[in-house]
């Protein structure tokens, strides 16, 4: 009898992935362009799949230490959204810590908050799912220590009326802005280091996914904002390095490259119609797979509205 390999390492590094979607659309992979191009339609499907569903490869566990007086919070920038999150009151004893439910609530409920700086443990979170990216707004017209809570700029004009700025590499949460000034600055966000800035130093608008509690943490006791959040596939990066995607998803991964590959070249074109059937079969086998085996318990929910007559 045959001795097996003994191994279950299999994967694809990101030009043998390239070669066998070439191969299935019907051209050898001949140049740089070929590969270049390939890894942009990579990207893009990676990105296609974060809309089709829940990868559950991405899910990861975060926690957020809130602090007295502070009601929005930066997330990882790669976050795509939350899928669960509690309050963990007594954050720092772990004998007697506890997990409390926050609810999610629309832009439109938290909008019409009356008193957004009630303080309390909260009790409700609005995400805010933005796209991440910076852009330069200002500059510094004076130099600013690391302790600064209130920061001028030369003009604010391009900042919103609340969020987060970076500067250098510190990030930078304020809660308003009168004139040029901004007020109420949390510094050092986002595992960045509060630090002092010099005058003339550039100030960026950081779109950052955030989440704002309400009411607003108290100091009664340390409390945690603890998530679970599904993030970006990686990028598809180098030649020599497998993709951020688990082995069950790869066949799926290569027949969708070799679909979008097809779409592209005169070879692929009488293809189309067959790779993108296997594309839709390989993705349904995989996400079928690639779901929460749980049980499934629903509670409901029950509202009294009361009428005055």
């Amino acid at each position: 009898m045959a001795n097996t390999s003994g191994t279950a390492a299999f994967n694809l590094e990101l030009v043998d992935l390239i070669e066998e979607a070439y191969e299935r659309a019907g051209r050898e992979l001949r140049s740089g362009y070929d590969f270049r191009t390939a890894r942009r339609s990579l990207n893009i499907m990676f990105a296609d799949w974060a809309n089709r569903g829940i990868n559950m490869w991405t899910i990861e566990q975060g926690t957020i230490n809130l602090v007295q007086g502070q009601n929005t919070y930066a997330l990882p920038n790669d976050t795509v959204d939350l899928l669960e999150h509690v309050i963990r009151t007594d954050a720092n004893q772990q004998s007697t810590q506890a997990d409390l439910t926050i609810t999610r609530i629309s832009v439109s409920t938290y909008a019409t908050l009356p008193n957004k700086l009630q303080q309390a443990r909260p009790i409700q979170v609005w995400i805010q799912r933005l796209n991440g990216q910076t852009s330069p707004a200002t500059t510094l017209p004076a130099g600013i220590s690391a302790t600064d809570t209130t920061i001028t700029v030369t003009s604010a004009a391009n900042l919103p009326a609340a969020g987060f700025i970076k500067i250098n590499n510190e990030l930078i949460n304020y809660g308003y802005v009168v004139g040029n000034t901004l007020y109420n600055c949390f510094r050092g966000q986002e595992n960045t280091t509060a630090a002092s800035h010099l005058v003339n130093a550039t100030v960026y608008w950081a779109q950052l996914p955030a989440v704002s509690v309400w009411p607003t943490p108290d100091g009664s006791q340390p409390y945690q904002f603890v998530y679970w959040r599904m993030r970006r596939t990686q990028d598809a990066g180098g030649g020599v390095n497998v993709m951020d995607v688990p082995f069950r998803f790869i066949p799926c991964m290569a027949a969708g490259l070799s679909y979008y590959i097809a779409t592209k070249i005169p070879e692929g074109l009488e293809r189309l119609g067959i790779l993108k059937q296997q594309y839709d079969e390989a993705w349904e086998l995989a996400a079928n797979e690639d779901r929460e085996k749980a049980a499934l318990r629903l509670v409901p929910r029950q509202q009294f509205i009361g009428s005055t007559f």
